[in-house]
């Protein structure tokens, strides 16, 4: 008994990193039978987007504001794994591109995407800074620009569709959607709902998406009534803080969401939610 008491610190730190393990499991167990993984990080008030597909690129779609991005990847990511193929930047504000600093420490990096918008934040300086240093091909995006990531699994640009190095940085941000065989997932940075129904104006590109990642972590300046119904997810994902200063998700999403039947899901009261797909449809991993 002696023994428990002065140990028990130990075993209830045992048991929990059991349990943080545990909820991974299914995802996991999913990576040697062709399925993508997709898994919206848990990184406070941010964004940071996991993605693996079936041939085993890594993509790493913003990183959160410190380096708490480089805890989640590790739980989820394959612990002998050290490389990620492309880092992509929807904007250079810091809630967005702060953790990718730790995350160059860290892992190889091969590609990193950018909008073109910049900022005059330090952070930026330092993030630009170390891609410069390591060497590491930077793009810039475009409309109709593809990124192939192995068989049948592509993210495809669809907005910025010029150059918007002049433009406010949730303006500029990069709207792109992942495609894998015929699931796919909607990814809005931090635009605003002019963007959004801006690209609905372009045309051509399909925009139906089985989950959208809403933008600006729910905020009232992304709500496009228009935008939400060409999409017609399954599912919404918001990515913000708990009890975040900006009142995010705000109750102009909220509510239209209700109106509209979608779920939300969202990482200040779930942590990080996780899918996986086999290519023709998502299924959810509950914890």
């Amino acid at each position: 008994m002696q023994f428990i008491k002065n140990h028990s610190r130990f075993f209830i730190i045992l048991i929990l990193l059991v349990l943080i393990g545990a909820t991974y499991q299914v995802a996991l167990s999913q990576r040697n039978t062709g399925h993508m993984i997709v898994a919206f990080l848990d990184i406070g008030q941010g964004d940071a987007i996991y993605i693996e597909t079936p041939d085993h690129y890594n993509i790493l779609i913003d990183a959160g504001p410190d380096a708490k991005v480089v805890g989640e990847l590790q739980k989820i990511m394959r612990w002998h794994d050290r490389h990620i193929d492309v880092l992509m930047i929807t904007n250079p504000d810091k809630d967005h591109i702060a953790g990718f600093i730790p995350v160059l420490a860290r892992y190889k990096v091969s590609k990193v995407i950018e909008p073109g918008t910049i900022n005059s934040s330090e952070v930026y300086k330092a993030l630009e800074k170390e891609i410069k240093n390591k060497n590491i091909e930077k793009t810039i995006a475009i409309r109709g620009q593809k990124i192939n990531l192995g068989s049948q699994v592509s993210v495809d640009i669809l907005f910025p569709d010029r150059d918007i190095h002049l433009l406010a940085s949730n303006t500029g941000s990069i709207i792109s959607r992942l495609v894998f065989a015929s699931t796919s997932v909607m990814l809005t940075g931090d635009a605003t709902y002019q963007i959004e129904e801006y690209i609905l104006e372009l045309g051509s590109s399909s925009i139906q998406s089985t989950i959208l990642k809403e933008g600006h972590h729910g905020s009232r300046t992304s709500v496009s009534e228009t935008f939400f119904r060409a999409v017609h997810p399954t599912y919404v994902v918001i990515s913000a803080g708990r009890n975040n200063k900006y009142g995010h998700p705000h109750k102009e999403t909220t509510d239209l969401l209700g109106k509209l039947g979608i779920p939300i899901l969202g990482t200040y009261n779930e942590g990080t939610i996780v899918f996986y797909s086999d290519g023709k449809e998502f299924s959810r991993v509950i914890k």
